[in-house]
């Protein structure tokens, strides 16, 4: 099966492997991981932040930097296909007792002028606008990259209104290559980040906070009160550190199999979509007159599997262990469909 489910589903290469074995570990609730010490500190430096915290997964990261901003009682404006708002349980209200006000932008990413309008007075009656929470690139809008431009207005804004601005970067690394941004400068408009290196980048499991050193001491403590602290995680950190090092460079090989299934995908009359929206790695389209489970099933009988994003949605993600000869075969089942 050519998998294009997500860019999670990629399994741990032989170097990746041995950077495990090799791995000098300790405690990491002690903070005496070696690994991971190490880890944070090049992440934190990569990204102009002043320290990182390990974990789990990217909804940890998201949710530990959503609870250290704000207060109960408070609102998060976000887009309504960010992942904060779709992906992540309800967390934000369970976890900080804070809301979410979904805004509707353009393939996932806020403007100014929209998060502008959306900011509350501060009444006893009004929940208080703390957070203006971003994704880039974003998910659900198809793999859509920020502008240097953009995210400037946005943190701006976030300054004049003092209020935070938070990035969920979960293909953070995908934004990178696509736009040339350099790491640093996320880093400058931002006051909590979210980096993910279980999608792209191919780790198995692992993300990161990275935000200032008084916010990850209270994002520490809330860690290990979710059941996030950890032991020997050097383990797990030596293989996100060999795929920052090793995987990284890929990712324009992704972006280009990725525009390469699109163009098939368009010229499918059975389908709908919007080419303009194809900037990294992931390929959002529709399906005109059946059902995108129909479709899926066919594609599935012939081994290609991608999931439904709606009733008539499908989405493909490519990863570096997807090449071009099973390029070639996806794009040899998408041109055979209806015909």
């Amino acid at each position: 099966m050519i998998d294009l489910r997500s860019d999670t589903v990629t399994k741990p290469t032989p170097g990746m492997l041995n950077a495990i074995m090799e791995a000098e570990v300790g405690d990491d609730v002690f903070s005496e991981d070696p690994t991971v010490n190490s880890f944070e500190q090049k992440m934190a430096g990569m990204f102009g932040m002043e320290a990182g915290l390990f974990v789990p997964s990217g909804t940890m990261s998201n949710q530990l930097s959503i609870a250290v901003l704000t207060r109960p009682g408070d609102e998060v404006i976000i887009d309504e296909l960010g992942h904060v708002f779709n992906y992540e349980s309800g967390a934000a209200a369970h976890l900080s007792s804070v809301q979410l006000r979904p805004l509707k932008g353009k393939n996932g990413k806020l403007s100014r002028q929209l998060a502008e309008e959306a900011i509350r007075p501060k009444n006893d009656w009004d929940p208080h606008t703390r957070v203006i929470a971003i994704e880039n690139t974003t998910n659900k809008g198809g793999g859509v990259c920020y502008s240097r431009e953009e995210m400037l207005e946005l943190s701006n804004l976030a300054d004049e209104q003092g209020i935070f601005l938070h990035l969920d970067g979960a293909r953070i690394w995908n934004a990178i290559i696509k736009t040339d941004i350099e790491p640093e400068f996320f880093g400058s408009i931002a006051d909590t980040i979210s980096i993910c290196f279980s999608k792209g980048l191919g780790a198995p499991v692992g993300s990161m906070m990275l935000s200032s050193a008084d916010h990850i001491a209270k994002a520490r403590r809330f860690r290990k009160m979710w059941g996030g602290g950890m032991r020997q995680v050097g383990l797990l950190a030596a293989a996100a550190d060999y795929a920052v090092e090793h995987h990284f460079p890929l990712l324009e090989e992704d972006h280009r199999r990725a525009r390469l299934f699109a163009e098939a995908v368009d010229e499918n009359p059975s389908f709908q979509i919007d080419l303009s929206s194809v900037e990294t790695n992931i390929v959002i389209f529709d399906v005109k007159s059946a059902m995108a489970e129909d479709v899926l099933t066919e594609f599935s009988d012939a081994g290609v599997g991608i999931i439904p994003f709606g009733p008539k949605t499908i989405r493909a993600t490519f990863h570096f262990q997807v090449g071009d000869a099973e390029l070639e075969k996806v794009i040899e089942v998408v041109r055979g469909y209806g015909n």
